[in-house]
């Protein structure tokens, strides 16, 4: 992973001209693209005033959760507790929503404005234990870089 053109990259998908959900799947499909042990990359935004979020722009296999209820599954989780959540093995998660037999880990961080959790990154992954704190870093200037957009 190079971290640098990463960044670098996804700056200059954010300054484009492109509307805010061209902007937020060409992030997708960069992430999904260059980094291996991505397999599904999404985002997930807070439906109104309503206690769950809703599945925006996505690339990867199309899932049936397009509405998580807060507190259910680790994006709702994310959702409650505005932590990042990385889990290594999702089969030792108790309440984990399957998005597919493949899936072996997952993580997600939120996206704030104005200290306020408005969203997050979500990413799955077909290979147990891959993340580190060089996806965490990565993810969290990503998510940075999406509220500049809100």
């Amino acid at each position: 992973m190079n971290i640098n053109f990463l960044k670098d990259t996804v700056k200059e998908i954010i300054s484009s001209e492109n509307t805010k959900g061209e902007k937020l799947q060409h992030i997708c499909d960069l992430l999904e693209k260059e980094i291996s042990y991505y397999d599904w990359v999404g985002f997930y935004f807070r439906n109104g005033d309503k206690e769950e979020l809703k599945l925006a722009e996505f690339t990867g296999e199309p899932t049936e959760h397009t509405i998580i209820p807060f507190g259910k599954g680790i994006c709702g989780q994310v959702a409650v507790s505005n932590e990042n959540f990385v889990v290594q093995d999702v089969s030792e998660q108790d309440n984990y929503i399957s998005c597919g037999w493949k899936v072996k880990s997952e993580i997600v961080i939120p996206i704030f404005v104005n200290e306020e959790n408005i969203g997050q990154i979500d990413i799955d992954s077909h290979t147990s234990n891959p993340f580190t704190e060089q996806d965490e870093e990565l993810l969290e200037f990503v998510c940075a870089q999406v509220a500049t957009l809100y």
